[in-house]
Formats: structure tokens, sequence, C-alpha cells
């Protein structure tokens, strides 16, 4: 392991904590030496590595599309365990290069390490929770590794499922769901006699099982009523709607089979879906118009609304206010703009956002230890602590008074409109879901 490779697997987990709170992982392996070739989708481009590197034992090596592979970036890219995978539209002898590529891989299986593959190839620009047809390239590299050693050692091939509720919102959901190893050797004998079958079937299982892992909407136009009928019974992953008394993995659960409900029998009533399809697109378009949020519509239709305690709470929370500030607030909104600037495609947001924001928070705040050190009291270990709790919990807090704050704002302006009609069309459509879709 690159010494610089385990530096980031421990700031990521610190890091990844405070972008995604609610974080669970399904079927975690647990060897660091585990030889397996972990084929991943790839629903949220730089941040999927980082999530899925960051949050399970095995020590990975990474393929990277080779145009990043900057000569200022190379040294940083080869620390962190990221070989350049070439495509025919990266120009040269793509075939060849790759060549070489591949045989790192092997020794890299060969001693033990394993290898994360994104094996869809590319990003939606928008998220959507599907998976996209699977490329043969990681069950093509685990029959070359044993190729390579003679078929002495087992290798493995393990499906992996990166899910997130919003991807490029701060105070996320995730799931990380594995399937259960395939042994490649126990395929030795089809493979000898057919290698491109062989590849082939493998291929197609393993898509399976990554369908498995994930919400999986296999037909895109239903993408949409999928995620108003999470936001109506709250009971999905939507970020925003949602009830958080439900644990995050039956939220998986349900989103999931929601979403098999539509692939498979949604066929039957598609015409009944259409019509509730465009009931949801025709509601929800009207609380944007009229600036209203589902989700105080829902607090006040059910009654829900925040008590005095939560005005005495904010106020307690104040004296940390000035810290969250001091500390975050001038590289938070430098990097924002930087970053929403410069991508036009809001899929890379999160994951950059969070990486330049770990560096720029990180550096900013050493200025703070020095001038404490020689200004206020002189201890290091008293600094360090300070470095390392003050900062981040205070910018947390601050961050979440401020959101909170606004949206507590806005909730009591909606309370004070006629939003009968709007309450009203809401138990419709949500009784129609009720009655069209029984897993809902």
């Amino acid at each position: 392991m690159r010494p610089f490779y385990f530096l980031l697997k421990f700031i990521l987990k610190y890091t990844l904590w405070i972008y995604y709170p609610r974080f669970v992982n399904v079927n975690k392996p647990k060897k660091r030496f585990a030889r397996t070739i972990f084929a991943s989708n790839h629903a949220a481009s730089f941040m999927d590595p980082l999530v899925v590197a960051s949050s399970q034992p095995p020590i990975v090596f990474f393929m990277t599309r080779s145009d990043v592979f900057t000569p200022l970036l190379k040294p940083i890219l080869w620390a962190s365990h990221m070989f350049p995978i070439y495509r025919e539209h990266d120009g040269g002898d793509t075939k060849s290069k790759n060549q070489k590529v591949f045989e790192k891989c092997y020794r890299v299986l060969k001693n033990g390490r394993s290898l994360l593959i994104f094996s869809e190839g590319f990003t939606d620009d928008v998220f959507i929770r599907r998976l996209k047809p699977i490329k043969k390239g990681a069950v093509r590299i685990g029959f070359g590794a044993l190729e390579n050693i003679n078929w002495r050692k087992n290798i493995y091939l393990q499906a992996v499922g990166v899910n997130y509720s919003d991807p490029n919102k701060i105070g996320s959901d995730v799931v990380i769901s594995n399937s259960d190893p395939i042994c490649l050797n126990d395929y030795k004998a089809q493979y000898e006699k057919d290698p491109n079958k062989t590849i082939y079937d493998l291929t197609q299982h393993l898509e399976r099982e990554m369908q498995a892992q994930i919400t999986d909407i296999r037909k895109k136009e239903w993408a949409e009523l999928h995620e108003n009928v999470m936001r109506l019974t709250r009971k999905g992953m939507n970020p925003s709607n949602t009830d958080k008394t439900i644990p995050l993995i039956e939220r998986w659960k349900y989103s999931k089979r929601l979403a098999d409900w539509l692939n498979n029998e949604g066929v039957k009533v598609e015409s009944t879906l259409e019509e509730l399809k465009t009931g949801l697109k025709d509601y929800f378009s009207l609380l944007k118009k009229l600036k209203i949020e589902e989700e105080h519509v829902y607090k006040i239709s059910s009654r829900k609304l925040p008590g005095k305690s939560r005005e005495i709470f904010s106020v307690l929370l104040l004296p940390i206010i000035p810290f969250g500030l001091l500390h975050n607030f001038l590289p938070y909104i430098l990097i924002k703009r930087f970053v929403e600037k410069s991508f036009r495609r809001k899929v890379f947001w999160g994951s950059v956002k969070m990486m330049l924001g770990t560096l720029a928070f990180g550096f900013y705040n050493i200025l703070f230890i020095f001038l404490g050190y020689y200004l206020i009291f002189p201890s290091w270990l008293f600094w360090m602590a300070y470095y390392f709790i003050v900062p981040p919990l205070s910018g947390i807090i601050t961050y979440n008074y401020f959101r909170h704050r606004k949206d507590y704002k806005i909730l009591k302006l909606t309370a004070k409109r006629d939003i009968s009609k709007i309450i009203e069309k809401r138990d419709f459509l949500y009784n129609e879901i009720k009655k069209v879709i029984p897993v809902a």
C-alpha cells in the first residue's frame, strides 16, 4: 500500500462521514488482501471510487480514464493506486498501451491486492437510479490474470452497487451493497473450451448481480415516476422528502422493490401509470411555480409543525456559529463558486467539491493552529486537538443551522397561505399511488 493511498483512505473516512452521515455497507468484504476484481456501477463519476475504496477493507487499485493522467496529476494518481485505461478516441496504439496496464493488473491480483473497475464505462449527466450495459473488461482481466499465474491462486469477481439518495447533496444517504464473490477458477474448464462464450456468459451473470445491488430503473422514462412516488410516500431514498425514522436499509429496499415492480409488473398497467406519472409531474411543477416545498405541504397537512423547542435549541447553538463561519465560510464559498463555474456537468460537482474542500479546509485552518499557539496558549497538543474537532464540527453545525433557519422561515410563510387545494391534490395522488402500485 502506497503511503499517499493510506493517507487518503484515512482522510476520506472522516470527510465522507461529514458529507454522507447516514452510510450502510451490506455484505462488506472483510479481507484486506482479497485478490478480487470489484465491478461497480458508476452513478456519480469521481465520487464512486472515493466512496467504495474508503469504506471497504480491501486494498484496491483503480482503472481510470487516461486523459486525466496529465504531467501534473500523474504522480498523484500513481500514488493513489490509479491505472490509466486508454480508449479508441484517445489516439495512438491503445491496444498495446492497455496491454501494459493489464499486465500491471495481473501483478496486483497475483500479490493479493484487488482491482476496482466501473464496468458501465461512463456516468449519466443527470443522476438516474439505473445500471447501464456493462463491459467485458472485468471478466477478461480476471481470466488474463489466472492465465498469467497458471491458475495457481484463486481470483474472484464481485459485484458492488453504490446507492445514493443524491451524490451532490451534503447530508445525503449512501448504501453500498456487495454480492457474494464469484471464484473464476471454477470456470477453468469452460474457459479453456470456449473463452469468448465463457467471458460473455460471466459478464451477463455479473450484470444481473450488479442489478441486484442497486435501484435499477430499466426504462428511463419511469425514473421520474419512481422518484416522485418515493417523494410522496416518504419511504425511499429521495434526499429531501423522506421519513428518516425509517432505517436507511429499509428505505433502500423500498426503492429497489418499487423499481423492480415498475420493471416487471408496471407494463400490465402502463396506461394507468402514465396518468399517475402526469399527475405527479403536474403536482410538483405546481409546487415549483408557487415556490412551495413538498416537505412543507406534508408537515402542514399532517400537523407536524416544529414547536418552540426548535427555536430554543437554535438559540443555544448561536455561540458555535462564529466558530463555524470563521473556520469554514471563506473556503466553502470559494470552492462552491469555482466548481460550479468550472464544471458544466453537475455529476462532477459533489466529488470535486469534497476533494478540493478537504484540501482547502485543511490548509486554511492550519493558520489558526499557529495563531492560537503563539497568541493564545502555547500547547501543540491542545491546538492539534482543536484543529481536528472544532472546525469540522462547528462547520457542520453552522451549515445545518442556516439551512434549517431558512427552511423554517419558508415553512412559516407557507403555513400562512391557503394551500388547502394543494393538500387535497396531494392526498388524491397519494391514494392513487396506493391503489395503482401495490408495493408502495
